[in-house]
């Protein structure tokens, strides 16, 4: 191919879809420092303030949902769709894209379709054990179909893993550990519990943590406690419980953890198992189920516990949680499990799978 690859990367809504899509295009640019990368999202999903602040262009059309029950809104639908296509394909056809790649969410299904029509090859990557309406969709038109998990339901799918940044990806946790504990102002001499209910935070781990940590204290532990954007004031800090609304920089926090507890999003289990993080796992308990699929292989392999969002108090932390935190040798074990299911070099693969694609085309 003499002119630089031109990508089109659909994704959006949620960290899960931005973040692996961020991840692919750093490593094509990488290899293909030519590269023209356009991102196909919407101007409410985190995707607009990420995208841009990540230095690539952001295209953006509406959010067409697909309608779960009979209305006004379904009656709108096929119209809508259908503007959104010829959208998608005259955005494609001006700036002669070579591959599109889909990471799920609004935006996927147009940019699918879209691609379909004007014979553009497709790559779908999927991050949840139970996959979205909208990749199921380009499941069935796509010349490739990744997964990050095992037991994915699509056609043709392959696992290779979760797309992530190298600084999580490739974080080697006893050497940077010393470092990241002191940077976040903890004790490198005592054991680490991160809780992170992820950017939006969870209440119920919120709450329960909060109100056992005065025991978790007093055994020798310490608390690296991420609430989430705007919920730190529900939380009251202590000397040794170290309260913050996010971290910049993830794998310090991973590399200052000695034990995670943490809702079982398909990102968070994967960078876990990347960095053989031994953790708790706390289900979010609506939506299709997802979460709990996406941890269960963990959990199996050892790597990982999983507690009901509904059986999260602070007693069952002190009696569950706070033992393990202070026992190295099952920790250990199951650091070694983790990351043996964890895969590293996923946005590699993504990124090498995209480039052969539009080479092929």
């Amino acid at each position: 191919m003499s002119r630089p690859l031109r990508v089109l990367l659909a994704g959006g809504g949620s960290a899960g879809h931005v973040s692996p899509l961020l991840a692919t295009a750093a490593r094509i640019r990488e290899v293909e420092p030519e590269a023209e990368i356009l991102v196909l999202g919407t101007a409410t999903g985190l995707e607009a303030d990420l995208v841009p602040v990540a230095g690539y262009e952001l295209a953006t059309i509406d959010k067409v949902p697909f309608p779960r029950r009979p209305g006004k809104a379904a009656a709108r639908f096929p119209l809508r769709l259908a503007a959104t296509v010829r959208q998608v394909r005259a955005l494609l056809r001006e700036r002669r894209i070579d591959v599109v790649v889909g990471f799920g969410g609004y935006v996927c299904p147009p940019a699918y379709l879209a691609a379909t029509a004007a014979r553009i090859p497709l790559v779908v990557h999927e991050a949840n054990r139970r996959p979205g309406l909208a990749n199921r969709l380009g499941a069935l038109r796509a010349t490739d179909v990744l997964t990050a998990l095992d037991g994915t339901a699509l056609r043709g799918a392959r696992r290779i893993g979760m797309p992530m940044r190298e600084g999580i990806a490739h974080l080697d946790r006893a050497a940077r550990r010393d470092q990241a504990v002191r940077d976040l102002e903890l004790d490198p001499a005592r054991p680490v519990l991160l809780v992170t209910g992820g950017s939006l935070g969870a209440q119920r781990l919120n709450d329960a943590v909060s109100a056992a940590a005065p025991a978790f204290l007093e055994a020798g532990a310490q608390i690296l406690h991420i609430t989430g954007r705007g919920k730190s004031g529900d939380v009251t800090p202590l000397p040794g419980y170290r309260v913050v609304e996010y971290v910049r920089a993830m794998e310090d926090a991973y590399a200052a953890a000695d034990l995670a507890l943490t809702r079982s999003g398909a990102g968070t289990v994967c960078e876990l198992t990347a960095v053989g993080l031994p953790a708790v796992l706390v289900p979010l308990p609506i939506g299709n189920g997802e979460q709990a699929l996406n941890g269960q292989d963990v959990v199996s392999a050892g790597g990982a516990l999983m507690i009901e969002d509904s059986q999260i108090t602070a007693a069952r932390l002190v009696q569950q949680v706070l033992p393990l935190l202070l026992d190295d040798e099952r920790r250990d074990t199951m650091a070694a499990a983790s990351r043996r299911f964890g895969i590293t070099d996923a946005a590699e693969q993504l990124a090498a799978i995209v480039i052969r694609a539009a080479r092929r085309a």
